[in-house]
């Protein structure tokens, strides 16, 4: 059964904000291990950046599949 499009928001929303998570705690973690500056108003703006541009992609890469599918693929 294919999910109703609130699910497929919610999902998507939920997504986002845990990769937005992800992306943030890496930088944090790993950009003083290896000899990075930056304040913390950078740190959330990379990685708004970095969350931006992984919905783009995986939205693109979505329609692309659903785009196969139709065809038959």
């Amino acid at each position: 059964m294919a999910q109703t499009r609130l699910f497929s928001a919610i999902e998507a929303v939920a997504n986002v904000a845990v990769g937005w998570g992800v992306a943030l705690c890496l930088q944090l973690v790993t950009f003083p291990v290896v000899g990075l500056q930056a304040t913390v108003s950078q740190h959330f703006a990379l990685s708004g950046l970095f969350t931006a541009a992984s919905l783009a992609r995986s939205y693109a890469l979505r329609r692309l599949f659903q785009r196969v599918e139709r065809r038959g693929g």
